[in-house]
């Protein structure tokens, strides 16, 4: 059963503050785009300064509301400070998306992988998260609708990994492994906050074409466009809407 986003927002004096990781280019740019093209304040949250505002002038070039936010995940440094920058500006947090993420041992089999790709792997896409998550969950908790998203993967499902037809099976241990961890500590957190306004999801954003799956040239087949449905319409969820879920395009994935 598929789900139905929040509505259109129309008011500047309406907009939400939504801040989305490694949107400086692909699927998190992309992210900002949509939400921004709904009304909400983006924060494009990138590594990369000069690459960030170049983002941003884009988005703000088309009409849309956003700004920089210099964060590296990995730095527990730079996401306080992020931290206190939103807080200082805006007293509040409505939307996370958590995009910021690294594959880098696609191709190489379990047993091939190094410590350090592992180690590089989960410092990125499983405390990075818990990282910055944590640190804006009390701005998130003075919001009247907090969201929180993830980007995971079907990569990370344990039933689909096990499925003996699953081509992908084999190769990208440690990136599987880190969104499966992923996945478990999104339905933990969704758990300690079921009765409060915040949502917990996460989104699989399909087989997109980005620098992660080789460009535009690569065996990839959606465009950042559809890749970025899910994380967007999860961000924007009414009160009604689910949490706790794996999602892709309004479908729930087995875990």
């Amino acid at each position: 059963m598929g789900f139905i986003p929040h509505n259109r927002l129309t008011s500047s004096m309406e907009k939400k503050i939504a801040l989305v990781t490694g949107a400086n280019k692909g699927i998190g740019k992309e992210t900002a785009r949509q939400l921004g093209t709904l009304g909400y304040h983006v924060l494009v949250g990138s590594r990369d300064a000069a690459r960030g505002q170049a983002a941003v002038d884009e988005l703000t070039t088309a009409g849309l509301s956003a700004e920089l936010l210099p964060l590296v995940v990995t730095d527990p440094t730079s996401v306080a400070a992020a931290v206190k920058t939103v807080e200082e500006k805006y007293g509040r947090l409505d939307v996370l998306i958590n995009n910021a993420g690294v594959g880098i041992d696609f191709g190489v089999p379990a047993s091939a992988a190094t410590v350090e790709q592992w180690q590089e792997t989960f410092a990125t896409n499983l405390f990075g998260v818990v990282t910055t998550t944590n640190a804006f969950l009390p701005l998130l908790k003075k919001s009247e609708s907090g969201r929180i998203v993830a980007l995971s993967s079907i990569l990370g499902s344990l039933a689909n990994a096990a499925n003996p037809g699953n081509a992908w099976s084999g190769s990208g241990a440690a990136y599987a492994a880190s969104k499966a961890a992923l996945n478990m500590y999104y339905v933990q957190l969704a758990r300690e906050l079921k009765d409060t306004h915040i949502k917990v999801n996460l989104a699989h954003p399909g087989y997109v074409k980005t620098d992660m799956t080789g460009g535009e040239d690569g065996p990839a087949h959606l465009g950042v466009k559809d890749g970025a449905k899910t994380s967007v319409a999860l961000a924007t969820l009414d009160a009604d809407g689910p949490t706790g879920g794996y999602f892709h395009n309004g479908e729930t994935l087995p875990w």
